[in-house]
């Protein structure tokens, strides 16, 4: 999700408090991308294999203002899914599932997901759907039977809201109003204090030295008993090391050297960071001890830094992606002062390249060549490796930036036209590859393509000493429109991470939240399709069978919500091979749409 995001010490030489932001932009949730015309009415086929042709995605036009705001597909009857983001309350005791199907027998271990599960404090309500209240889930499957249990976080944005029974924590798209106990002069100077960072860790399940986490992009995040949901014990990164916030989609090394990204402040400007922590500990009590920080990017912009969600990484490099999404600073730490959220200081500036830097994982050196390509927004990548000297990037990117406004509770909540008008306005995210030459030298020579790659028609041409300007090649063809892009990309992590490799897995978007699940294979690029008219599946997760022998021996794993039938949500279970259900985990209760999850196997 990474941009992380928080801070400010200091904004144009003048220091402040040591202070963090939550930044957190599930956009990559829900951005989009390629032409509009070609999403025109979509159509939909359950589980086929769709030979795609090659194409070409064309750059849109500068975006208009929001208040005149461009159109990207012209979609009309999209049912209301307001139920999405209906508050429930938590289930922290284990109920049991009604099994429909066949859970396979070899699966033995916890699905976790992490997102959003209360929408209003008391009278008052949040206003964006990253700021509803962290709801943690766990699907423990054993022998063919699954149980179902949630918990909310107990952070303390949690605990204070419920104590006072108001919002009393501002979030990434709500102002917290002053306390009302306060008499006028307090609640006047409170207008002047810097925004706190929240630790309402709502984005996703991670590991650091084999233990769990939940995360957002601010620098609190909590450890977790991923058997009991409860949290035990609140992790600042500022203790650590010296950054303002890390990203909630760190990458693992097989050894368990783990890698993020976050943000610094100082009076010299923005930066960004790349951190390294340690794949064990020394002490059971450690949490982040002997993370480092690999080296700092200055921001282009020192006082608009670009907002990242993730990063990518290969087996050499980590691969920074510097978009032009920008984020104010000086309005985020004016924010309670003017009333402005930290989503009202997100900018899109089409007039700026986006920029791909790569930095050395071994010499901890940001390397001189500025890879460069068209404004995009990209907040989850898909894979990179390298390969006779080029580095392969696959990520889901789209032609604007400006969906995170798009994603306010009161529009997940419209239906009929005003619906409509909300899907329309958001620009579809499609799967990219980028080729990035890893030997410039002086002889290398100018404006000519340097990919000699065969069956790649992605370019990459010296315009510069040390400048690359790079256009992409689509991983889809024509008939990926129907769904309306792709987002929540998945691979076999655990094999195929910083490997070439043959699929992913994402939900389709033919409306503001996945519709469909869908398998890419990238050789023929051919997808098949899972649907079910009605239903929203989440991320899909991948899980490879015992003693698997081909890229997609296994199963994948979604939470499919069911917003027209009460208490009925359910896990899915796919065979990853043939994309056909195997069965499902009928739930007893709602459960909201949320963003990111994990399996943890206890075989």
């Amino acid at each position: 999700m990474l941009g992380l995001v928080k801070f400010p010490e200091i904004m144009n030489g003048v220091s402040q408090s040591e202070e963090s932001i939550k930044l957190q932009s599930h956009l990559g949730e829900t951005d989009a991308s390629k032409e509009q015309d070609n999403n025109k009415g979509f159509s939909s086929k359950k589980m086929d294999t769709i030979k795609h042709h090659k194409s070409r995605s064309t750059g849109d036009k500068e975006s208009k203002s929001r208040k005149n705001p461009k159109h990207f597909t012209d979609v009309h009857g999209l049912p209301c899914i307001e139920r999405i983001v209906t508050s429930v309350e938590d289930t922290p005791e284990p109920i049991s599932t009604d099994i429909i199907g066949t859970i396979p027998n070899w699966i033995h271990g916890n699905f976790l997901r992490n997102g959003p599960g209360k929408f209003e404090i008391g009278n008052h309500r949040f206003n964006h759907w990253f700021d509803g209240m962290a709801l943690l889930h766990q699907f423990k499957i054993s022998n063919g039977q699954v149980t179902y249990k949630s918990r909310f976080l107990s952070s303390d944005s949690y605990q204070s809201n419920k104590d006072q029974n108001r919002i009393v924590m501002s979030e990434f798209g709500t102002v917290t109003m002053p306390d009302p106990c306060k008499n006028v002069f307090q609640r006047f100077l409170s207008r002047f204090e810097l925004p706190k960072p929240t630790d309402n860790a709502n984005v996703s399940f991670v590991t650091y030295k084999g233990d769990f986490y939940v995360s957002t992009e601010t620098n609190i995040m909590h450890k977790v008993d991923p058997e009991t949901l409860e949290a035990t014990q609140k992790v600042d990164w500022s203790k650590f090391i010296a950054v303002n916030g890390a990203t909630a989609h760190p990458h693992t090394e097989p050894d368990g050297t783990a890698y993020n990204m976050g943000n610094s402040y100082s009076t010299k400007g923005a930066y960004y960071n790349i951190i390294r922590v340690p794949p064990t500990k020394e002490a059971e009590e450690e949490t982040l001890e002997g993370t480092t920080v690999l080296c700092s990017i200055p921001a282009e912009d020192k006082t608009k830094p670009s907002y990242y969600h993730s990063f990518a990484m290969s087996e050499n490099y980590v691969v920074f992606i510097e978009q032009p999404i920008k984020m104010d600073l000086l309005k985020i730490v004016t924010g309670k002062l003017t009333r402005k959220s930290i989503s009202n200081c997100f900018s899109w500036n089409p007039k700026l390249n986006t920029v791909l830097h790569l930095i050395h994982k071994h010499t901890e050196k940001v390397s001189p060549i500025q890879y460069l390509a068209k404004p995009m927004s990209t907040f989850h990548q898909i894979n990179a490796y390298e390969e006779h000297g080029f580095l392969i990037i696959d990520l889901c990117a789209s032609d604007d930036g400006q969906a995170i406004a798009n994603y306010n509770i009161q529009n997940l909540r419209k239906s009929g036209e005003a619906l409509d008008e909300v899907y329309n306005t958001l620009c579809r995210v499609f799967p990219r590859r980028f080729v990035l030459p890893l030997r410039i030298d002086p002889g290398t020579p100018y404006n000519q393509n340097l990919i000699d790659l065969p069956n790649c028609t992605a370019t990459a041409v010296r315009t510069g000493k040390n400048k690359v300007f790079c256009t992409h090649e689509d991983l889809h063809g024509e008939d990926l429109h129907m769904y309306g892009g792709l987002e929540f990309p998945q691979i076999n992590y655990g094999k195929y991470n910083m490997h070439p490799y043959r699929y992913f897995y994402g939900c389709g978007f033919r409306h503001l939240v996945g519709d469909t699940l869908l398998k890419m294979d990238l050789q023929g690029k051919e997808m098949k399709v899972w649907e079910d008219p009605g239903l929203y599946p989440s991320e899909p997760v991948f899980v490879p069978c015992p003693n698997a022998t081909e890229e997609d021996d296994g199963v994948i794993l979604s939470v499919v919500i069911t917003p027209i039938k009460d208490k009925s949500t359910f896990l899915l279970v796919l065979d990853a091979k043939t994309f056909e259900e195997l069965g499902r985990a009928v739930v007893p209760v709602n459960i909201p749409y949320g963003f990111h999850g994990t399996f943890s196997s206890t075989a």
